[in-house]
């Protein structure tokens, strides 16, 4: 079985545990057998693989996603990259020609599946079943139904011709209000969660079609200059040879405060305490205490990125204040490990200082580099690890600072896991003021 994961979302819903780049599908939230934790990602992805240990799996995402992704899943795993944000069926297009530069046949099935539902194992082996429909070419595009187990306006129906297991489409109705979505499933309407099966050519013919070409080159090349539409419109509502499955079993959007709780297992997380509370919940990633007294239906979040109090009912409508209040991401996976910003100044004088500490693993080492913008110190506060500077290397340890100029090159390998302090000065303080340069660490 071929699987594309689309790994998108802003992570505006639930600030401020999710951003730009550590969107909800990083979270880990869910609790496995051995009491670790556990994101969406790596939950979709074991699940996938227990299902079928040979499915090829292939995330599209965004470059800003890809460390969180190879230290969540390993190195091995298939990412098609976007070079910026296009919409669906760009980003779709973009995943199947990938497939196929990697040695898939255009005869070959793939199944696409968003990678934040909340599900349980039968929602995979249904993967398995659309997948089987869409090579029997019964049609040319199957999809998965969800059964709907409220009239939720929030989602887009599918009304099938029969209440059979596999039906032929009738038609699709938009985002409606709860009275007619109410409607739609009286006559046995089904929500669409974008899970879709096809043969690899027939979309690489509706690319070629729409954007003049299928190659996977030239879509990566010219990706910027597609055009911005979704897959629903470029593809399921121009096709009139549709069939839905129907799955009946737990499907649950996991996007705000208020549906994401339920599916954590413990009310609090971090250094917290939540006292006589109701239907609450209290995560705490600050290294303060966190007590949370008397609260009834509501979340309490506290994180480098800033602090939400809300009940939970009304957290639905956060998208619109964080867009306004989330700047730069305070916090950050990389292939190295992690940061946290800790601390942002600016002088009288518009000079600028940030400090961040940063985590890098045992075996893990920064890229050999420089800046023109700033200056930068480092101070060790934990392990052992080489400190590289203009071609020289020296041992560092707890309590060891290390000055780097403007202009200067520089890296550091971790032997243990080291943990840094590092205060960045400078007028203008910007991930993008870097130049790397190539450099092999000897073993």
């Amino acid at each position: 079985m071929n699987i594309i994961l689309l790994s998108g979302g802003s992570g505006t819903r639930l600030w401020p545990l999710s951003n730009e780049v550590r969107s909800k599908q990083f979270l880990k939230i869910f609790k496995a057998e051995d009491g670790t934790y556990e994101s969406m990602i790596q939950r979709m992805y074991r699940m996938i693989k227990d299902v079928d240990p040979q499915a090829t799996v292939t995330i599209a995402t965004s470059q800003n996603q890809v460390a969180s992704i190879h230290n969540q899943l390993g190195s091995d795993v298939k990412i098609s990259i976007e070079p910026c944000r296009r919409d669906t069926f760009p980003a779709i297009a973009l995943a199947t020609s990938f497939l196929v530069k990697n040695g898939v046949s255009e005869d070959d099935v793939v199944v696409v599946c968003p990678v934040d539902p909340y599900v349980n194992r039968d929602y995979f082996e249904c993967l398995k079943r659309l997948s089987d429909e869409a090579k029997s070419g019964a049609s040319k595009l199957t999809l998965m139904g969800i059964e709907p187990t409220f009239p939720s306006p929030k989602y887009g129906y599918i009304i099938p011709e029969t209440a059979e297991e596999v039906a032929t489409v009738r038609e699709f109705k938009e985002k409606p209000d709860t009275e007619t979505a109410r409607g739609y499933i009286r006559q046995g309407a089904l929500w669409n969660g974008g899970i879709f099966a096809y043969r690899l050519k027939y979309v690489l013919d509706i690319a070629k079609t729409r954007f003049h070409t299928d190659r996977y080159d030239e879509l990566f090349a010219h990706y910027g200059e597609l055009e911005k539409i979704s897959f629903d419109y470029a593809v399921v509502e121009r096709e009139s040879s549709i069939r839905v499955i129907r799955f009946h079993g737990e499907w649950k959007d996991l996007g705000t405060w208020n549906t994401l709780p339920d599916a954590m297992s413990d009310v609090t997380s971090g250094n917290s305490t939540a006292v006589e509370c109701e239907n609450t919940h209290v995560i705490n990633e600050l290294s303060i205490p966190l007590i949370a007294m008397g609260i009834r239906n509501a979340v309490v979040v506290a994180t480098p990125d800033g602090i939400l109090v809300a009940d939970k009912d009304t957290s639905s409508k956060l998208k619109g204040y964080a867009a306004e209040v989330a700047l730069r991401p305070m916090y950050e996976e990389r292939l190295w490990g992690e940061y946290k910003v800790l601390d942002y100044q600016v002088d009288a004088n518009g000079e600028n200082s940030l400090t961040k500490e940063l985590i890098i693993h045992a075996g893990k080492h920064l890229s050999y580099q420089s800046h023109s913008s700033r200056s930068e110190i480092w101070t060790v506060a934990n392990g052992e690890g080489e400190f590289l500077l203009n071609g020289e290397i020296r041992r560092v340890s707890r309590g060891d600072s290390m000055h780097i100029r403007e202009g200067e090159k520089h890296a550091i390998r971790a032997i243990t896991e080291l943990r840094i302090i590092e205060v960045q000065i400078g007028h203008e303080l910007v991930e993008e003021d870097i130049v790397r340069y190539p450099y092999t660490w000897a073993d």
